[in-house]
This record gives C-alpha cells, structure tokens and sequence, in this order.
C-alpha cells in the first residue's frame, strides 16, 4: 500500500485520479482497497485545506442563507435581532451585528459564531 504524502501539485492531481476511480465503485470499508481510499482521501483533503482554502461567508450572507435554508422571514430574526425595522438594518448593511446578537443568532439559529464574527462586506455604492 505505498502512499505517500502530497506535497506537489503533481502529486495532488496524480491522487485525484487516483481517488477519482473509486467513485464509481467505492470500495468496502476495512478492506485494503477501502483502507487505501480512506487514506487517500484525508491526503487530498489535507493537501486543499493548506492550498486552497474556502473563505468562511460575510456574516448577513450566512444569516440570508440560514433563512432561506428554513423559510424564515425577517420578523423571524426578531427574537435574535430585535425590533423588525433593526432586522432589515442588519440585512442591509446599515448596522453591524451585536455580540448579544451573535450569539443568540448561533445558539437559536446554528449559525456559526465565526462567521457571524467577521466584519461584515461594505453595501455596493450606488
């Protein structure tokens, strides 16, 4: 089971082909092939942590796609945020986000607090 570690883009695109062929026939777990796999795996995904990591999303972003996610409308953020007219200030950009308001955000919502802790994107000019 010679594997070894990623540290080329080479070697990266030479592990993608290699793991892209078990997708069509995944291999059964504690097998050598599927052992083999599940290492691989956490190579590839090792490797795109350290290269290409994904930005966590603008903080109204992730609170837009939690409601979107379950149907809320903005007199649902009430609770977390506060007075309707504050909810749309927060959705528009015109006021940052509270620590009170994060965290009620995460723990009702499951919003995750890092994401709410970034400075939020300026609105666009008009």
């Amino acid at each position: 089971m010679e594997i070894r570690p990623i540290k080329t883009e080479e070697d990266y695109k030479a592990a993608l082909r290699e793991v892209s062929a078990y997708f069509d026939n995944e291999p059964t777990p504690g097998t050598p092939e599927g052992d083999r796999f599940e290492v691989l795996l956490t190579l590839v995904e090792s490797y795109e942590a350290r290269h290409y990591p994904i930005d966590l999303p603008d903080p109204v972003e992730a609170i837009k796609f939690r409601m979107d996610q379950a149907g809320l409308t903005p007199k649902d953020l009430m609770p977390c945020i506060g007075r309707l007219n504050r909810v749309y200030e927060i959705l528009n950009r015109k006021r940052p986000l509270t620590l009170n308001m994060i965290w009620k955000l995460n723990q009702q919502l499951g919003i995750p607090a890092e994401c709410l802790i970034q400075p939020p994107k300026l609105p666009l000019a008009a």
